[in-house]
């Protein structure tokens, strides 16, 4: 497979998959069980690309935040996404001076994805008949920023997913959820990514080549496309419908999974010293541990 053609498909899984609550980084790992793995700089850049191309979809709120922001209202909802982006960043600060890294295999990613599953499908069946509200309050807040913490613990888990669950949980209704969720989702995950660059940038791994900047461009601009895409039709989805689909869904995906376990492929394939060299190159790199 052309690399760019695979650089493409993981711009497009990542772009679907950022917001929807069905988790990111799990498709990305299942994903590179066939795909060429790529740089963990890589990744962050093209995640970054799919957090900026959802700011448009929210015109209302940005022109709150820019013109309306003496307002008690307006100043009330942005503290509110302050607090569980702030909580969100001491937890991550913490996380990353422990040395805490991802688990790889895919064992985590399918109980994550079958436990997030449920999880929706009991929420949903619990919400009949009740009339939830779309006042974000300052529980909910805190709750959001621990539930991120939570998804960046355990991938497979879904930050969006984390956040919805426990906002429709706290009697916020679907489109307030969704919005608060994504809201605070965006400051988060650019911060996020600019430590990881910065940290790349300041300290490159031994030996490691440079990335090839074009592949890296290619996939970002994929990825932010196919997540306006998606993120414009999920805040229309959800006015009318509930998360009940992404509970089956996420089961379903979970026994897929399952499957690739037990057909052996229980970790993706190790990332490379540069994720763009060419097979031969890749081959020879890894001939003395094979």
């Amino acid at each position: 497979m052309p690399i760019w053609t695979a650089i493409i498909l993981l711009g497009i899984i990542e772009g679907i998959t950022e917001f929807l609550p069905v988790s990111s980084t799990g498709h990305l790992l299942i994903a590179q069980c066939w795909l060429p793995r790529q740089s963990d700089l890589f990744n962050i850049v093209i995640q970054c690309g799919a957090v900026l191309a959802v700011l448009p979809l929210f015109p209302e709120r940005l022109h709150q935040f820019m013109f309306e922001w003496r307002k008690k209202p307006t100043q009330d909802y942005a503290l509110k996404i302050l607090l569980a982006f702030v909580l969100t960043c001491i937890g991550g600060f913490i996380i990353d001076k422990r040395g805490f890294k991802l688990p790889e295999r895919l064992e985590p990613i399918a109980l994550a994805l079958l436990v997030g599953g449920i999880a929706f499908l009991v929420v949903e069946r619990w919400l009949r008949g009740r009339t939830p509200g779309n006042d974000v309050t300052w529980t909910i807040a805190v709750a959001v920023g621990l539930g991120q913490l939570l998804a960046a613990a355990f991938p497979g888990t879904s930050r969006s997913g984390a956040s919805i669950i426990l906002c429709l949980i706290l009697g916020l209704n679907r489109p307030a959820a969704t919005e608060y969720s994504f809201l605070v989702g965006i400051p988060t995950m650019l911060a996020a990514g600019a430590w990881k660059i910065l940290q790349a940038f300041r300290h490159p791994a031994p030996g490691g080549a440079h990335e090839d900047w074009g592949m890296v461009l290619l996939a970002f601009v994929v990825a932010a496309i196919i997540s306006f895409i998606a993120v414009k039709w999920l805040l229309r989805y959800v006015q009318t419908h509930t998360f009940v689909a992404f509970g089956w869904y996420r089961i379903g995906l979970a026994a897929l999974v399952a499957l690739l376990i037990w057909q052996g492929y229980g970790k993706p394939e190790p990332a490379k010293p540069h994720a763009f060299a060419p097979p031969a190159a890749v081959q020879l790199a890894s001939a003395p541990n094979q």
